[in-house]
């Protein structure tokens, strides 16, 4: 996200993943990848229909990357999300290697706008930026839209491939972030899912009181708002 407080709108598209992001580039940054606009292949091992181990240790399951439902357990309650790994193989292989690392456990939902989205799954309940692995490839291209009730990764807005851990759940329809285009502004966001049970639970966390803690942070929710853990469920 950036730190202009047109927080109804351009604060909102810009998704300027924090501190962690730009970590991972001045470490070394990562491999970019050819696009078209066919459908996208997975990135490392993972492949559409495929049933593939998620790294994580312990919590490591096989699992079929297909058309997972995880449970997102906040403190305000569940949201049930069906993720889509046939349009978005890699950005779920991702999401699912950190949730079944136990990466989201007791982070923030920490930023929303009320009625329009929730943000989360980059900072710990101490307000500070969890480190993460490598960006990936942007899936945006996918054909997949940014409507109600979907789930998207977010992104820094001048990095096409920055995405890591944080994501979002559209409370509206968002066409201003559907891929228009192959520059950074007109890439998009990928969408990787929807959510089938809880988005009143979504909706109720977006108009929660909030305080301005500064950059990504600036409307996060007052008292604060905190995914307990994310995890499989079929």
């Amino acid at each position: 996200m950036s730190n202009a407080r047109d927080v109804t709108r351009m604060r909102s598209e810009r998704f300027c993943l924090s501190a962690c992001v730009f970590a991972v580039f001045a470490a070394g940054g990562f491999a970019g990848c050819n696009r078209s606009s066919s459908k996208p292949e997975a990135t490392g091992s993972a492949k559409s229909g495929s049933a593939v181990a998620a790294t994580a240790g312990p919590a490591t399951k096989s699992v079929d990357l297909e058309r997972p439902v995880i449970q997102i357990d906040t403190s305000a309650g569940p949201i049930m999300v069906r993720l889509d790994g046939i349009h978005s193989p890699g950005t779920v292989f991702n999401f699912l290697n950190y949730a079944n690392e136990g990466f989201y456990e007791n982070t923030l939902v920490h930023y929303v706008d009320p009625g329009k989205m929730v943000v989360a799954g980059g900072y710990s309940t101490d307000h500070k930026p969890k480190p993460a692995r490598t960006p990936i490839r942007n899936e945006a291209h996918n054909g997949v839209k940014n409507v109600r009730g979907t789930i998207a990764m977010a992104r820094d807005a001048s990095l096409i491939d920055s995405a890591t851990t944080q994501f979002f759940i559209n409370l509206a329809d968002a066409p201003q972030r559907d891929h228009t285009g192959d520059t950074p502004a007109n890439y998009g966001y990928c969408v990787f899912g929807e959510v089938t049970e809880g988005l009143d639970v979504a909706e109720k966390i977006s108009q929660s009181p909030t305080k301005d803690q500064g950059g990504d942070l600036a409307q996060t929710p007052n008292p604060p708002v905190v995914i307990k853990s994310i995890r499989v469920v079929r």
